[in-house]
Formats: structure tokens, sequence, C-alpha cells
């Protein structure tokens, strides 16, 4: 099946003004294009969406995207070299990982905390702890 840009950018929330942008900056060349210059995504082109909006929403650069999409148009070549970027940006992720848990932890503490003074009925510190 072929899908227009806004039919992709409905499916997977990225505006079509992003599916352009990342066109320009080389992140689609698997996307192929009809006689009049139209993007035409397939359904695998959904893959490498859902990886692309991954690497983006965890902190990676379009630059370092791009790189990796390069390797996928080698093919097997490239092989190593995609491992080794993913379990380099598995440590990126982890580390935002271990971040979000000190924030998590904070918030639960804030939780125990306000639940206990509701108890007591007073913030005193003697009454909360």
């Amino acid at each position: 099946m072929v899908y227009t840009i806004s039919d992709v950018a409905k499916r997977t929330g990225l505006s079509s003004y992003t599916l352009r942008y990342y066109d320009k900056k080389g992140l689609l060349p698997f996307v192929d294009r009809d006689e009049n210059g139209r993007r035409k995504f397939k359904d695998h082109d959904f893959e490498f969406l859902q990886v692309i909006n991954c690497l983006k929403n965890t902190g990676m650069s379009l630059k370092e995207i791009k790189q990796f999409i390069e390797w996928t148009q080698e093919g097997d070549s490239t092989l190593e070299e995609r491992r080794d970027f993913f379990i380099e940006h598995r440590k990126d992720v982890e580390k935002q990982l271990a971040e979000v848990q000190s924030y998590l932890d904070t918030v639960d503490h804030k939780i125990d905390y306000y639940s206990r003074c509701v108890e007591a009925g007073t913030e005193d510190s003697v009454s909360c702890e």
C-alpha cells in the first residue's frame, strides 16, 4: 500500500512539516516519489519512521540519526557499526532513565511526606515524620 505524507502524519503523529524536514535533512532516502515529486510512503517505511522517532525522542541528533540511516542504506557491510551505534545509544538512554527515576523518587518522597502531613493534619515537621 502507498501512503501520502498526510496519511503518514496522521498515522505516526509526526507533522507533515516534520516529515518534510526529515526528508530535507536526508533521513528519508528510502521514501520513493511519484512522477510529480510527491512522496510515496510504503508500509515498511513506518518501521524506519518509528526508529527515527525513538532516536530523536531519546536525545539523538539528526546528524547521528542520518549516519544510522546511511549505514542501513549501505547494507550488511555496516552491521557492526549499527550494532555498536545502538550499544552506545543504550548507555545514553540508561542515563536518562536513571535521571527520570531520581525524579520519580523525589515525587514519591513528596507524596509520602504530604500523605503523612494530611493524616496528622499539619505540616509540623515532627507530625509528618
